[in-house]
């Protein structure tokens, strides 16, 4: 079936995504997403909402496509393989040509005002959530001898996530892909051995 309307949802959809990738959600004017999208102010509010609503609709836009190695990371077989993908795919998410530098899971809550408090929020709560998941999976990894009994799974979460946030500022800044590469490479060197394994 054809859409009603005379544009492509998604496709302006990802125009706003890069947008808020590249200005954050208080930097953002309703007047930029507007121009950027190519629809008039009743147009967007008709299709996405007001700017808090498309902007949960840009962010899981970039949960599937740019940044998609989240949530395939926790199908990996081993912890290491899992933070490997985390941060590799950190990486190439930060300093891909198409993107601002960085990562919209930070760059996003870069607000101050009362305006964005929601949405500040809610991405300080997706996080929380993600390191959450990201210690079940380690302990999970311990319990099957993945990761040694005295690794501590919290502490590791709370680690890989820091250097994954820490990869997308300093694309942010400016920082080239090997670089961050290399800084990936020293963590993984750094990774627990599996119980019984030899140092």
């Amino acid at each position: 079936m054809g859409r009603s309307r005379g544009f492509d949802v998604d496709e302006r959809l990802d125009r706003a995504l890069a947008v808020f990738w590249r200005q954050g959600y208080e930097g953002t004017a309703l007047s930029d997403l507007t121009e950027a999208m190519g629809v008039n102010r009743p147009s967007l509010y008709a299709t996405y909402g007001n700017k808090q609503s498309l902007f949960r609709k840009a962010f899981e836009r970039y949960l599937d496509g740019p940044a998609a190695h989240i949530r395939t990371a926790f199908d990996q077989p081993t912890a290491l393989a899992v933070t490997e993908t985390l941060l590799r795919g950190a990486v190439d998410v930060a300093t891909t040509p198409e993107g601002p530098g960085g990562c919209l899971m930070v760059q996003g809550a870069l607000v101050t005002g009362t305006q964005g408090e929601p949405v500040r929020e809610e991405l300080a709560a997706l996080r929380r959530a993600a390191e959450a998941g990201l210690r079940e999976r380690f302990e999970r990894a311990r319990a099957e001898g993945d990761l040694p009994a005295s690794a501590n799974p919290a502490a590791l979460a709370r680690y890989v996530w820091a250097i994954s946030y820490g990869i997308s500022v300093q694309a942010a800044n400016g920082a080239p892909r090997h670089e961050l590469r290399a800084m990936v490479d020293l963590a993984l060197q750094a990774w627990p051995p599996a119980s019984g394994s030899s140092p």
